[in-house]
């Protein structure tokens, strides 16, 4: 039996094991070597997820037989529609996840090309830019996946006994070669009418949609750290699921702080719902449930609420980069992912400018 002046220390030490992911007796988990294993923070994390997203829509039903055409009612609906396409993006990822690291950066390559297919949808583009578009969805895209699939630990048979990490490709692939074959191919086509603007688009819907979310899967191969140079032991398939919701947690508690104190907008012009005092309060907001969230995490508390930070700000710019998108062309949504609510774009633009900068910060601080 556990003396009672001892009971302090010993919850304090099964703490620090379980949020280091070592088993009650201190040794490492056979399942440490598989930075996609399903551990069991991944599976807490995971029901953080569906339970409040239970208790939101229970919430939100309620709500509307209560409501009938009152002011409210709008951003009833409105929250009815944005919960609808959480629990889609939550199947989507709990289908990926199960298909562990190869099926979730498929998944990762097959979100890219739909919101690549709305990003070029929404933009005009020529008929001599089809065989550049064919190059680019059919590619680029593919080996940008391919390279992040293949990472640090290639098979054999392609490197041999050399210890090579594709992280040096891929980091480079679109933003040079991509970029310079762009417009060489279109100027084959023969047809220089808005040449460099249609380099642009296609260029920057390259850029935003396959690059930047790449970076996403690509946590899942970093061989992770805590700042202490310890080995953290853990899922980081439960650090993607992290990034993923602290972007998405982000754009929501900013709207939240732009409606209840919202004064001086961030860009008039561009998005009149968008503030500055939102935009501090989601910071605050989002780095606070970050620091409550870094058990999934090889941070410590206040590097997770920092990470949160980031993430808000970075959340934010996505989002406003799309409204100027949508604004210039005078569209209001970039498709229709579910009925009634905007496209795939629409709700992974903030994932999509977070995830470069989450990759870069933890693979610099945290291996």
């Amino acid at each position: 039996m556990i003396p009672l002046e001892n009971a302090a220390e010993v919850i304090a030490e099964s703490a620090k094991q379980w949020t280091a992911g070592l088993l009650p007796d201190g040794t490492v988990p056979e399942e440490a070597n598989n930075p996609l294993w399903l551990t069991t923070r991944t599976f807490l994390l995971l029901a953080v997820i569906v339970v409040s997203l239970s208790l939101a829509t229970l919430f939100s039903v309620l709500a509307s037989r209560r409501e009938n055409l009152s002011a409210h009612s709008a951003t009833l609906q409105r929250l009815r529609h944005k919960l609808r396409v959480w629990w889609v993006m939550t199947a989507i990822l709990m289908i990926g996840f199960l298909l562990h690291y190869t099926g979730t950066v498929i998944l990762f390559g097959l979100v890219s090309f739909w919101a690549l297919r709305e990003f070029v949808t929404m933009t005009p583009t020529r008929r001599a830019d089809h065989r550049t578009l064919f190059w680019v969805f059919f590619v680029f895209l593919p080996l940008q996946y391919l390279l992040v699939l293949l990472g640090s630990n290639p098979p054999t048979w392609l490197v041999g006994d050399r210890k090579f990490d594709f992280y040096g490709l891929y980091s480079i692939f679109i933003p040079v070669y991509a970029s310079l074959f762009i417009p060489a191919r279109i100027a084959l086509s023969g047809d220089s009418k808005r040449f460099l603007e249609r380099i642009a688009i296609i260029q920057a819907g390259l850029l935003i949609c396959v690059y930047s979310l790449s970076y996403a899967p690509a946590l899942l191969d970093l061989e992770l750290r805590r700042t202490d140079g310890s080995r953290w032991i853990g899922s980081n398939l439960t650090l993607l699921l992290f990034m993923v919701l602290i972007a998405q947690l982000a754009s929501v508690l900013e709207r939240a702080w732009s409606r209840l104190v919202g004064r001086r907008l961030l860009a008039e012009k561009i998005n009149a719902s968008r503030t500055w005092e939102g935009l501090f309060g989601s910071m605050v907001t989002t780095g606070l449930i970050a620091a409550t969230l870094y058990w999934a995490t090889p941070f410590m508390p206040w590097e997770a609420g920092v990470m949160g930070a980031m993430v808000t700000v970075m959340a934010i710019a996505g989002t406003l980069t799309m409204s100027a998108i949508k604004r210039d062309r005078g569209v209001t949504d970039t498709g229709t992912l579910v009925q009634g609510h905007a496209g795939m774009l629409d709700q992974i633009d903030n994932v999509c400018f977070a995830a470069p900068v989450f990759y870069h910060l933890t693979r610099f601080f945290y291996t």
